[in-house]
């Protein structure tokens, strides 16, 4: 479990990563994929460089910087619906409302600890290799810093407001990947709502946790 925390707060700092060269752009429904993710991670990475506090671990100031500027383009009830499995058709729409808030929640409290961590760090972008007309694509990406080249991936859906990220891949391990057996194996022991209450008290438990010095 360390292991995967160590590689998930990499693949989230992923997502707020970029080369200085890129110019922060505002994306729009028309803005493909590979550069989706250069001017989303160029803009936050600039926030944070810029902010005392966030490089401090202000939880608060963190939550608030991503939910601005990264859930926007992401499709989180996507990301919850591989992660559950054959179980997502199993919760309520009621339920399934709550699951995609609620693992929100906790991959944003999770690895907000990775943004206090960025100072040098670039990324350099592979070229997009993908069709016109093609749903899904995976944009890949090389982490640059102070140790080994990470490679890191993004896979990303269209949609009718755009692209948006549903799932990342670090080292071979796609984040839904991580999660689905932890849910599969809550649902079997407490259900559905098991589930849901298991989410609601790991949240309450991070929020609640003092921010790093």
């Amino acid at each position: 479990m360390k292991t995967f925390k160590k590689i998930y707060h990499l693949l989230f700092a992923g997502l707020l990563l970029a080369s200085s060269a890129v110019l922060a752009q505002t994306p729009d429904q028309a803005t493909p994929p590979d550069a989706l993710i250069k001017m989303v991670v160029t803009e936050v990475m600039a926030t944070v460089k810029a902010d005392p506090d966030i490089q401090k671990g202000n939880i608060p100031k963190i939550v608030d910087l991503v939910e601005k500027k990264i859930v926007p383009y992401t499709d989180m009830r996507r990301t919850t619906e591989m992660a559950m499995g054959p179980n997502w058709k199993k919760a309520t729409p009621e339920q399934q409302a709550q699951l995609t808030s609620e693992f929100k929640n906790l991959l944003i409290r999770t690895y907000s600890g990775a943004l206090s961590q960025l100072r040098d760090q670039t990324v350099q972008f592979k070229a997009l290799r993908a069709a016109p007309d093609d749903k899904e694509v995976v944009v890949k990406t090389v982490v640059l810093g102070r140790g080994d080249p990470v490679p890191l991936d993004y896979r990303l859906e269209k949609t009718a407001s755009g692209w948006k990220v549903y799932d990342m891949n670090i080292m071979g391990v796609w984040l839904v990947e991580a999660y689905r057996n932890q849910f599969s194996n809550q649902i079997s022991q407490n259900g559905i709502e098991g589930l849901v209450k298991f989410l609601q008290d790991r949240n309450k438990q991070l929020a609640s946790a003092k921010p790093a010095n």
